[in-house]
């Protein structure tokens, strides 16, 4: 496979979220070998589809979507996972802040981390993406077994443009074809929680004044029928599953009020949910950057899914 230009699809990114971006190599900036693994390690990758991926548009890394799987250092009989979606803005994947900084915290508690590499920017727009998604958690349900893991205990959480799909994943999921010759695609691509991390919701929008997925993309002749395609709270019903979310009042690059509107959508869906606001802190913070106060909403993180019964209490 050829190496994938990932810089040069991000000069339209505005600077906050560049800056974020540059913090943290991109994913896909080099093309991994999909065939090594670390035993040692626990590391190993996986292609989401064995030959060409649907609508895939040539053989590059570009073109592949894949996960890198990432395994706890202790396993009881059965597991939990989590399929990760960095963000980027649909351009680029920030793998390291919101990819394996994140499958490690997963896995000091147990879990089996997914990092998903899915296709993006204007050769792959929505719904491609989703595509992906959709067949990652196909893809770890189908495998449960191999990997030790309860087919009912699968998370996703995302970040921005990757929490944007992440949304997407729970409430445009497919329940799965019991007859098809596919055993991946005889499974539901629902996933059984949803955590979003400052999430792009309402991305996809003609509303320039904050950071829009129709711009970026060059596709604002047709963002109308996008939006309603591709905006998730437009989508809740009540079998969106129970969602995290955690957000900052400060975010200048994707406004609170997109994870609010989720929010109201979950409530009036009668959905479980939580969420987070915390008054300082720009885009982009992940884990928490070691903000005294943002680091904690990974400690809320894990009282809830203490709560939901999916740690030890």
């Amino acid at each position: 496979m050829k190496r994938c230009n990932a810089l040069s699809r991000l000069r339209f990114v505005p600077g906050l979220l560049l800056l974020a971006l540059f913090a943290a190599p991109l994913l896909h900036a080099d093309c991994p070998d999909l065939k090594t693994s670390s035993a040692f390690l626990g590391i190993s990758t996986v292609r989401l589809w064995d030959g060409a991926a649907p609508q895939a548009k040539g053989d590059t890394c570009e073109d592949t979507p894949y996960m890198t799987v990432f395994r706890p250092q202790y396993v009881r009989k059965t597991s939990n996972a989590v399929i990760v979606m960095p963000g980027g803005a649909y351009l680029g994947l920030a793998s390291i802040l919101e990819g394996r900084e994140v499958a490690d915290w997963f896995t000091a508690r147990g879990f089996t981390a997914f990092v998903l590499h899915y296709r993006l920017g204007k050769n792959y727009l929505l719904p491609v993406p989703l595509l992906d998604a959709r067949r990652a958690i196909q893809m770890v349900r189908a495998d449960a077994a191999t990997y030790k893991i309860t087919p009912d205990h699968i998370a996703v959480i995302g970040f921005s443009a990757g929490g944007h799909l992440a949304a997407l994943s729970g409430t445009q999921f497919v329940n799965g074809d019991p007859g098809s010759s596919d055993p991946v695609a005889r499974v539901s691509s629902r996933p059984d929680l949803l955590i979003l991390g400052y999430g792009w919701l309402g991305g996809v929008s003609p509303d320039t004044s904050h950071l829009s997925y129709c711009k970026l993309m060059d596709v604002m002749d047709r963002c109308a029928e996008l939006q309603k395609q591709f905006t998730p709270a437009l989508f809740v019903t009540a079998q969106t599953p129970p969602t995290f979310l955690y957000h900052t009042t400060e975010d200048q690059t994707v406004p609170v009020q997109q994870a609010l509107g989720f929010y109201q959508a979950l409530l009036d869906a009668h959905v479980s949910a939580e969420m987070h606001i915390f008054a300082h802190g720009g885009h982009g913070s992940g884990l928490g950057k070691g903000d005294a106060a943002l680091d904690q909403w990974t400690v809320l993180l894990e009282a809830w899914l203490r709560g939901m019964n999916w740690l030890p209490r």
